[in-house]
């Protein structure tokens, strides 16, 4: 790891992609969210996970601003937005989203969501059908019954192994995450050694997310109340897990990407109980992260899903 380098504003970095795209707020659902918007056409949000912000879609923004009016948002507890004590169950984030839709003046969209992003846009397709024309999600499945029964520890030896060279593994962070106050005391002022773990260990190219973005989220995450924040993503599972319980299957249509090793389980997951038209399409050569790994695939997918829109 590097010396520490000046984190730009999110005015800043939004003005360093082409596409004139813009950070904003907006006060929705009793909550101020901050989003960056650019381009033209028909309206595409995009939602983050952790421990990232809206910068993780850098890559794919400015190619996707030529065919839609793309808007990527900080989720509630997430970056440049709000960190209110609650509100992190997916049911109150969705309509964080649906009432930002709306405040951006357009009656739906087209929703991409990547990891916890991914849970919170099915969420959202879920409980505002109208406001959701074709919803992805990126490697991350929609969190249900069978999350409460994963693994504490490696389940064999093999998957141990794959730890010490720094691939694969078990998610301990859901554990971690779900603790008050030990996190912030053990992570506070010092997140980037977790944003390298995370990583080194769900990355297949380590070049592909640079010193300057690992800055931009170590920093994000730096403080205890971000920290905090980012973990009622996690803690309120169980109740997104209760809710899901009540939902029928989507009917809009859903496409999964996802990385190389999470394709067997997202294929499971991502069954006909979540939805009546859903595909599931792997990214050869990414891990975890694809929209700053496999940019180029990953638009591909999109364009052919959503359509061209309008070309510049």
């Amino acid at each position: 790891m590097s010396a520490t380098i000046m984190v730009p504003t999110d005015a800043e970095l939004a003005a360093s992609l082409p596409g004139d795209f813009r950070s904003a707020y907006a006060e929705v659902n009793g909550v101020r969210l901050h989003h960056v918007t650019g381009g033209a056409g028909e309206p595409l949000i995009l939602l983050g996970g952790w421990p990232q912000t809206w910068w993780q879609f850098r890559k794919i923004m400015p190619e996707l601003a030529r065919h839609y009016q793309v808007t990527a948002v900080d989720l509630r507890g997430m970056g440049g937005s709000a960190k209110p004590v609650g509100g992190y169950d997916k049911k109150t984030m969705a309509r964080d989203i649906h009432e930002l839709i709306r405040h951006l003046g357009h009656d739906s969209a087209y929703v991409i969501g990547h990891d916890i992003g991914a849970s919170l846009g099915y969420h959202l397709a879920a409980n505002f059908p109208a406001s959701v024309r074709k919803l992805v999600t990126v490697d991350l499945g929609v969190p249900d019954a069978s999350w409460q029964v994963i693994p504490m520890l490696p389940g064999s030896d093999d998957q141990a192994a794959a730890l010490e060279v720094g691939r694969g593994g078990y998610p301990w962070w859901f554990a971690l995450n779900q603790l008050r106050e030990l996190p912030e005391a053990l992570l506070t002022g010092r997140f980037r050694p977790l944003i390298d773990w995370l990583y080194g260990h769900m990355l297949t190219d380590q070049a592909s997310v640079d010193e300057q973005a690992r800055e931009i989220y170590a920093h994000a995450y730096g403080t205890a109340e971000a920290i905090r924040a980012g973990n009622g993503w996690y803690q309120t599972m169980r109740q997104d897990i209760a809710d899901l319980a009540t939902y029928a299957p989507v009917t809009l249509p859903i496409l999964t990407l996802s990385g190389e090793s999470s394709y067997p389980a997202l294929r499971e997951q991502m069954s006909a109980e979540k939805g009546t038209d859903i595909r599931v399409v792997m990214i050869e050569g990414s891990g975890h992260y694809v929209p700053e790994e496999a940019p180029a695939a990953m638009v591909r997918e999109l364009i052919a899903f959503f359509g061209p829109g309008a070309e510049a």
